[in-house]
């Protein structure tokens, strides 16, 4: 029995690494082919581990984790992205500009109206 406690942490631990490691590989792609269809710059050619927490799911608990990336429009600038990922499963992409829905402050106030 002393042996076993040991043996099932090494194993719940080689687990851990592995998902991590295939989550970690669909979310690289997941940022590549966004990069590529916005004609984007995908810097590095990788995603950063920047959270970890756990997610309630209709399947059960799963594992929640944020990566950051870097992008490049046309090679000027560095810009931030994120993708969260639930298990495996895509549950945000950002790039961290603003959408359609977001409110937009126009750099320029329009003229009053005479």
């Amino acid at each position: 029995m002393t042996t076993f406690v040991p043996l099932l942490l090494l194993a719940l631990l080689v687990w851990f690494w592995l998902d991590s490691a295939r989550a970690r590989e669909i979310a690289t792609g997941i940022c590549q082919t966004a990069c590529e269809q916005r004609n984007l710059q995908f810097l590095d050619q990788t995603v950063a581990l920047r959270r970890l927490g756990l997610r309630w799911t209709r399947q059960g608990i799963r594992i929640r984790r944020l990566f950051q990336f870097d992008y490049s429009e046309e090679g000027v600038g560095r810009h931030d992205g994120h993708v969260i990922m639930v298990g495996v499963q895509l549950e945000e992409f950002s790039l961290g500009l603003p959408s359609l829905s977001d409110k937009v402050v126009p750099l320029r106030p329009k003229p009053p109206e005479q």
